[in-house]
């Protein structure tokens, strides 16, 4: 190879192996230096999120006694283990003991590992027993996941509404510069006082979603025909977001959770609120619209529940989803639009929307897509139409 040596080099004498120790371990250290007060910031890319609820102060708390355990495991352990290697390598010509058993040893590596075991687990268990504990709270509220939004329904007050991912398409296109809350915000936030144990009674229509709140310590999947239920409470008001952690398909990422903590007299003011809005909406329902009223309140409703499938413009999905802006259900009969909006269509992927929508919203969003696109049908269609076909 033209003189050109190609053999690995060997080590020839202690010095030179004791320097690639050497130089090894000063870069562990080094390492080490500048990973520990970097772990101690609290705001460290690679730490819990800031606890928000004693459950999640329990969780970091136990968190780190167990990582403080696996440190001191390693320093005892493989600190020794890295010593012997290098003290009794062969190089320096050390000749090496030999025994056969040591009962006194073979006892202590027995019991101190079970009580490191017991130190772990003891906690660990106490904590788990607390995390189910979903008794004595003062509000329960019911979480139903959809594809791809929360309902919330505060169970004996009458109050139940549909929390849905608010961040503008352009954003997610690409076409404006993202938000601070990019993904993780919504048009209508679950709403919980302060200082009060809350409890969540989840299920889902359609496929497994989890219900996750990092700062709360709260992560419960949410499975179709099954009730699961835990808790949370929160002293600080402020507001708290997270998302649906099970992959629950395409619109998976745009399902995000958000939480708005207040004080007891907010909360009692905002029910009051929410309860004159759905008196306001049974007053409302047999009222007669206008085309431009209805078109105003479909494109909300169309772009809320519809445009993650159907898409903005109409044209839905190729093979996924059917396009609207020219279909024969949106240029049909009316009273089939109807119902299979109210219905869904099992076994595709068209939900049934009876249960999330008011008959209000179904008209409003009926209008919306007869008179859209290449939809020039000029059918409009009224709350009692809608409510006419629940029957």
């Amino acid at each position: 190879m033209g003189g050109i040596n190609l053999s690995i080099p060997k080590y020839r004498d202690q010095r030179a192996g004791h320097s690639c120790w050497a130089r090894t371990t000063s870069s562990l250290f080094a390492l080490f230096a500048r990973l520990v007060p970097a772990l101690a910031r609290a705001d460290f890319a690679l730490n819990l999120p800031t606890p928000a609820s004693g459950l999640a102060q329990d969780i970091y708390d136990l968190h780190t006694l167990i990582l403080w355990i696996c440190f001191a495991i390693v320093l005892v352990v493989y600190l020794p283990m890295a010593i012997a290697i290098l003290k009794h390598r062969k190089s320096a010509d050390h000749q090496p003991a030999k025994f056969h058993d040591n009962l006194t040893v073979e006892i202590i590596w027995t019991v101190i590992p079970i009580l490191i075991l017991l130190g772990m687990a003891w906690p660990a268990t106490k904590l788990v027993a607390s995390m189910k504990d979903t008794s004595k709270s003062d509000l329960t509220i019911k979480v139903t996941g959809y594809q791809w939004k929360w309902e919330y329904e505060y169970l004996g007050d009458d109050i139940r509404f549909m929390s849905n991912s608010s961040t503008p398409k352009e954003q997610i296109d690409g076409e404006q510069p993202k938000g601070e809350h990019y993904l993780l915000e919504v048009d209508r936030p679950l709403v919980v006082p302060a200082g009060q144990k809350v409890r969540l009674v989840l299920t889902s229509s359609d496929v497994i979603h989890a219900w996750w709140v990092p700062a709360f310590g709260v992560k419960q999947d949410a499975i179709p025909g099954f009730i699961r239920d835990t808790w949370f409470k929160v002293d600080q008001p402020g507001t708290y977001r997270g998302q649906c952690a099970e992959l629950c398909g395409v619109g998976h990422g745009f399902m995000p959770v958000v939480v708005e903590v207040v004080s007891p007299e907010k909360f009692a003011v905002w029910k009051q609120e929410q309860k004159a809005l759905v008196a306001a909406a049974a007053a409302n329902a047999g009222k007669t619209y206008q085309m431009a009223e209805l078109q105003s309140l479909g494109e909300k409703v169309y772009t809320a529940n519809c445009a993650a499938c159907h898409q903005a413009n109409g044209v839905g999905i190729p093979g996924a989803f059917p396009a609207l802006s020219g279909s024969k259900i949106a240029t049909g009969e009316v009273a089939g639009h109807i119902d299979i909006i109210l219905n869904g269509k099992p076994p595709t992927a068209m939900a049934a929307f009876g249960k999330q929508l008011s008959d209000l919203d179904i008209a409003a969003v009926v209008t919306y897509e007869r008179n859209k696109w290449d939809n020039k049908t000029g059918d409009l269609v009224q709350p009692a139409d809608v409510a006419a076909r629940r029957k």
